[in-house]
């Protein structure tokens, strides 16, 4: 299993990019829809439209163009901006995940995720949440 990173992208505080949004423009440009986007990801009109619009207005150009209604039905479509941060993305992205690879090549990982019960929490020992803890959620005096 090779590693892989998730990056997020800051541009100075006003604006960033990551996955959720990469992936929701790369949905709009196959669809030509922001609901069927959102639906194809899981996610709500409410909450892509969200995310479009402040990538829209984080950025001096904007990444999408809407068109309301109309004999066509109206649409959401990339601009050339929007295409490019795209595709820029995507390709730091791949950079990234191949140094990741060739960073962490010697990294071997676990063949079983670890217990969420029995996780040691702070360098602690090892012992179930549910007994370390008492009602309320306080260390027991046992």
């Amino acid at each position: 299993m090779k590693p892989q990173a998730h990056i997020r992208i800051d541009f100075s505080g006003t604006c960033s990019i990551g996955p959720g949004k990469i992936g929701l423009l790369e949905g709009i440009e196959r669809t030509g829809s922001l609901s069927a986007a959102a639906r194809a990801l899981g996610m709500s009109y409410r909450r892509a439209w969200l995310l479009l619009h402040s990538t829209n207005e984080g950025f001096s150009e904007p990444v999408v163009e809407l068109s309301v209604g109309g004999k066509d039905g109206g649409g959401t479509r990339l601009t050339q901006f929007g295409r490019q941060l795209v595709a820029d993305y995507r390709r730091f992205d791949a950079a990234v995940d191949q140094l990741a690879a060739k960073t962490f090549a010697d990294v071997r990982v676990s063949a079983r995720a670890p217990d969420a019960e029995s996780a040691p929490r702070g360098g602690g020992a090892r012992r179930p949440v549910n007994r370390a803890l008492g009602a309320r959620g306080r260390p027991r005096d046992d």
